[in-house]
């Protein structure tokens, strides 16, 4: 009997405590009763500490820090997705979220891929990548993988998100000029208790035609307490100066010559 009394210990204790081997060789001890909590979880010794590059950035941030739904807007480069990534981050290791949520409408510019094999999650994957890339760098891969296998890091498309409420959590809609008004709508009207939003999207790059309503949504919240919209010029371009100057040339008419 006190053999077995002894194996029901071992057992409590192992599921209460996990330690998990990533890709990179990390072995992180997650306490899966609170897995993010402060007092157990921090970045990889590896990581990339944040830091806002301009103005514009660091007024974006301190608005996600300040508000319940905060709008990115601006164009390629200006750092929208990062800085988004960065306060996500911050979020979960301070335990102030329990999770963080990403998601964005399934449009491709240009011609789609055709049928991607595997699960919900697997087809979904390609459309996280920019943004999982962000967290890697600030968290850590394997403590992002390590997240990931814990539900802490979750992607869900925007298609599913009917009828759901996130608490708690930190989620994050990204390409967001690509939405019509009704989902938008749907959207916003998930936030749950202690819960943060962010919407990034570039109105001027929509490839959904003259249908996206992200512009329209702007308008009709906008003036809300607790709704702040920040928007980012091609001045704060961080990405290269190149990329600022081809962009440039796309607001312009074309040539005569071409």
């Amino acid at each position: 009997m006190a053999r077995k009394n002894s194996r029901q210990k071992q057992s409590k204790k192992a599921n209460y405590h996990l330690d998990y081997l990533t890709d990179d060789k990390v072995v992180v001890d997650i306490n899966r009763s609170d897995p993010f909590s402060s007092a157990n979880f921090s970045p990889s010794p590896k990581a990339k500490p944040f830091k806002t590059q301009t103005n514009s950035q660091k007024h974006f941030t301190s608005a996600i820090k300040s508000n319940i739904l905060t709008f990115g807007l601006g164009p390629a480069g200006t750092g929208k997705t990062y800085c988004t990534a960065a306060m996500a981050a911050e979020a979960i290791t301070k335990g102030e979220v329990k999770q963080i949520v990403f998601t964005r409408p399934a449009v491709e510019a240009g011609p789609g891929m055709g049928f991607l094999p595997g699960k919900l999650e697997d087809k979904f994957d390609p459309y996280f990548g920019a943004f999982k890339h962000c967290l890697t760098q600030l968290l850590g891969k394997g403590v992002v993988e390590c997240a990931v296998k814990n539900n802490n890091i979750i992607t869900e498309p925007l298609a599913y998100m009917r009828g759901k409420t996130f608490n708690d959590a930190f989620v994050v809609l990204d390409e967001a000029q690509n939405c019509t008004e009704a989902e938008l709508k749907m959207f916003i009207t998930r936030i749950g208790r202690s819960a943060t939003f962010v919407i990034n999207g570039d109105l001027e790059q929509s490839d959904i035609g003259g249908n996206s309503g992200l512009f329209q949504t702007i308008n009709r919240v906008s003036d809300l307490s607790d709704v702040h919209v920040h928007s980012f010029d091609y001045d704060d371009i961080v990405r290269s100066g190149i990329v600022r100057d081809i962009l440039q040339t796309f607001r312009e008419p074309v040539p005569a010559h071409v």
